[in-house]
C-alpha cells in the first residue's frame, strides 16, 4: 500500500482525516441548523428559552475542547481520543434522533432525550475538536511544511463544504418529507447521525496508515501549575524577599526561565482575548435569533448563506483585497483586521435591526408579537381537506393560507352545510429575501477579518509548544460569547429589534476598547526566543566544556594516565 498520494509529499492518511472532518461537520451543522426551530415547533418552547438552550449548547461545545486536549495529551493520545469521543458523539446523535420521534413517549420524554443527546454531542464534538486538525498535521514530516500548510487549507474547506451542504439538505428533509403527520425532525436529525457513523468508520479505516504520537504530557496543565506556583510563592515570600520584575518570576525556583518567558508571551495574547467574546455573541446568533427572524419571513433557508459566502469571500480577500491593500502601502496589522471585523459584525446587526423593524411593521401592524412559526415551509399550501372536530364538519375548503400569516375561521351552517369564513389576524409575509442578504454578507466579511486573522495572529505570537494553550483560549472566547447571549436572552426582556440594536452598540464599545489595547501591543517573534535560548544553551555548554577540560588537566597533573568524563 502506498503511503503517499501519487508520489507526492502528501501522506495518504490525510484523505481519511479530511473525509472524516467533512462528515463530522455535516452532522454537527446539519443538526444545529434545525435546533432552534425544533425547540419552537416541536417542543413548543418560546423564543427566549429556545435561544437560551441553543446558546447553552453552543457554549458547552466550546468549553469541552479543553477536556479533550487534556485527555489526548496526558492520557490516551489523539488517535484513541478521537475514536472514543466519536463513539460518544454517535450515541448523542442517536438519542437526539429518537427524541424527535413523536410516538416515543410524551413531551417530557422528548425533552429528556433531546437534552441528554445534546450533552453527549457537546462532549463528543468539543472533545475531538482540538485533536483532529492537530492529528492531521502530525502525519507530515518536519521538512514538508508547505504541504502541511496546504493541508490545513483543504481541511478548512472541508469544514465549510460540510456546513454548506448540511444547512441546505437537513431543512429540506424536515419540511418536504412528511412523517408522523408533520415535519420530519426524526429523519432530519437521523441523517446527521448517519453521517457521524460514516465519519467514525472512515477514520478507523485509515488506522494502518496513521502516524501516532504518544501522549507527552499536557502543556496546559504545566502552564497552570507554573502560574499557580508563582502566585503562591509570591504570596508567601513577598514580605521577606526582594521584589521581582514580573510576578511570574517568582516561579523561577521550580520552573525554567524559558518556560516562564513563554508563559509571559502567552498571557500577553490572552489579555487581548478578554473583549473578544462579544464578537462571538453576535456571530453565533445566526443559528438562533436570525433563524427565528428568517422563519417568520418564510426564509429559513437563508441560514446557508454564511457557509456559502465564506467560500466566496475567503479567496476574494486573499487574492484581491489583501494584495490591493498591500499595493497601496497601507499598513494593516492583524489586530487592525480583527477590529475591522468587529465593525462589520456591528453593521450586520444594524442591518438585522432594520429588517426586524420592517417585519414587525408589515406583519403585525406595528405591534411586535410572537408570530406563528408552526408552518414555515418554503411555499404556500391550499388546504382543501381539513378534518373538523365537530361531527358536522367533514371536508372543509379553507382556500389558500400563506405562510407567516395567522388566521381565524368562523364556521357557519348554511343550507345544511358548514361554510368557513376566514379572518386574517396577522398578515402573511411580503418581505423579500433580499432584506436579509446584507446582514449575512456583513457578518461573513466580519468572520473572514476576525476569525481567520485571529487564528493566524494567535499562532504567530505563540511559542511552538504553547500553541495548544492559545487554541484552548481562543475556543473559550466562543464559549463565553454564547454565555453572553444566554444571559441577555433570559435576563433582558427586550423587543427583538431593541435587542439587536443593543448587541450592535455593545460590540462598538468593545471595538473601542480592543483598538486601544491593540495600539499598545508589541508584536513578538517566537523564533527569536528560540534563537536566544539556543545561543544561551550553547554558551553554557561551552563554559561547561572549558571547566571540564580545566578540571581534566588538573587531574591529569595529579594522577597521570587518568581523566574524567562527565
Amino acid at each position: 500500500m502506498w503511503d503517499d498520494i501519487c508520489g507526492t509529499n502528501y501522506p495518504l492518511s490525510i484523505c481519511f482525516i479530511v473525509v472524516n472532518e467533512f462528515c463530522e461537520r455535516f452532522s454537527y451543522y446539519g443538526m444545529k441548523a434545525l435546533l432552534t426551530l425544533y425547540f419552537l415547533t416541536y417542543l413548543h418552547w418560546d423564543k427566549d428559552l429556545s435561544t437560551a438552550i441553543y446558546h447553552a449548547f453552543s457554549s458547552l461545545c466550546y468549553f469541552t475542547p479543553i477536556l479533550g486536549a487534556i485527555i489526548a495529551d496526558s492520557w490516551l493520545g489523539k488517535y484513541k481520543t478521537i475514536i472514543y469521543l466519536s463513539i460518544v458523539y454517535v450515541i448523542g446523535h442517536v438519542v437526539k434522533s429518537v427524541g424527535a420521534i413523536p410516538t416515543v413517549g410524551n413531551t417530557d420524554v422528548h425533552i429528556a432525550l433531546s437534552m441528554v443527546g445534546l450533552i453527549l454531542i457537546a462532549f463528543g464534538t468539543g472533545g475531538i475538536k482540538p485533536c483532529v486538525a492537530a492529528f492531521g498535521g502530525d502525519q507530515f514530516d518536519e521538512e514538508h511544511t508547505s504541504e502541511r500548510q496546504k493541508f490545513f487549507s483543504i481541511f478548512y474547506m472541508s469544514i465549510n463544504a460540510g456546513s454548506l451542504l448540511s444547512t441546505v439538505i437537513t431543512p429540506i428533509l424536515r419540511s418536504d418529507v412528511q412523517c408522523f403527520g408533520g415535519d420530519c425532525y426524526a429523519l432530519a436529525f437521523g441523517v446527521p447521525a448517519a453521517l457521524m457513523i460514516v465519519a467514525l468508520v472512515v477514520f478507523i479505516s485509515g488506522s494502518s496508515l496513521y502516524k501516532r504520537s504518544p501522549p507527552e504530557g499536557n502543556i496546559l496543565l504545566e502552564v497552570c501549575s507554573c502560574i499557580g506556583f508563582a502566585i503562591r510563592n509570591r504570596w508567601q515570600r513577598a514580605k521577606y524577599d526582594p521584589p521581582r520584575k514580573h510576578w511570574l518570576d517568582w516561579a523561577e525556583e521550580k520552573y525554567s526561565k524559558r518556560l516562564i518567558q513563554e508563559i509571559k508571551m502567552v498571557l500577553r495574547v490572552l489579555v487581548l482575548y478578554i473583549p473578544l467574546p462579544m464578537f462571538w455573541a453576535l456571530f453565533d446568533q445566526q443559528g438562533s435569533r436570525w433563524t427565528i427572524q428568517a422563519a417568520r419571513m418564510n426564509m429559513a433557508f437563508v441560514s446557508m448563506l454564511n457557509a456559502l459566502l465564506i467560500l466566496v469571500f475567503v479567496p476574494i480577500f486573499d487574492l484581491i483585497i489583501y494584495p490591493l491593500v498591500g499595493f497601496c502601502r497601507i499598513n494593516i496589522t492583524p489586530l487592525r483586521k480583527m477590529a475591522a471585523g468587529m465593525i462589520f459584525a456591528a453593521l450586520a446587526f444594524g442591518a438585522a435591526t432594520l429588517v426586524e423593524v420592517n417585519v414587525v411593521v408589515r406583519m403585525s401592524g406595528g405591534h411586535e408579537s410572537d408570530l406563528p412559526l408552526e408552518d414555515t415551509h418554503q411555499h404556500s399550501y391550499s388546504y382543501s381537506n381539513v378534518n373538523c372536530s365537530l361531527q358536522a364538519c367533514s371536508n372543509l375548503n379553507l382556500g389558500l393560507l400563506d405562510f407567516g400569516g395567522s388566521y381565524t375561521f368562523v364556521l357557519m351552517e348554511e343550507s345544511g352545510t358548514i361554510v368557513p369564513y376566514k379572518m386574517e389576524d396577522v398578515k402573511a409575509n411580503d418581505v423579500h429575501i433580499a432584506w436579509q442578504i446584507p446582514q449575512y454578507a456583513l457578518i461573513t466579511m466580519g468572520e473572514v477579518l476576525f476569525s481567520i486573522t485571529g487564528l493566524e495572529f494567535s499562532y504567530s505570537q505563540a511559542p511552538a509548544n504553547m500553541k495548544s494553550v492559545l487554541q484552548g483560549g481562543w475556543l473559550l472566547t466562543v464559549a463565553f460569547g454564547n454565555v453572553i447571549v444566554l444571559i441577555v436572552a433570559e435576563g433582558y426582556l427586550l423587543s427583538q429589534w431593541k435587542e439587536f440594536l443593543l448587541f450592535a452598540c455593545l460590540l462598538l464599545g468593545v471595538f473601542i476598547i480592543f483598538s486601544i489595547m491593540a495600539h499598545f501591543y508589541t508584536y513578538v517573534d517566537p523564533e527569536q526566543l528560540d534563537k536566544v535560548y539556543m545561543m544561551n544553551s550553547s554558551k553554557e555548554e561551552d563554559d561547561h566544556d572549558d571547566k571540564k577540560n580545566k578540571k581534566s588537566n588538573d587531574i591529569h597533573l595529579v594522577k597521570a594516565g587518568q581523566g574524567t568524563r562527565l
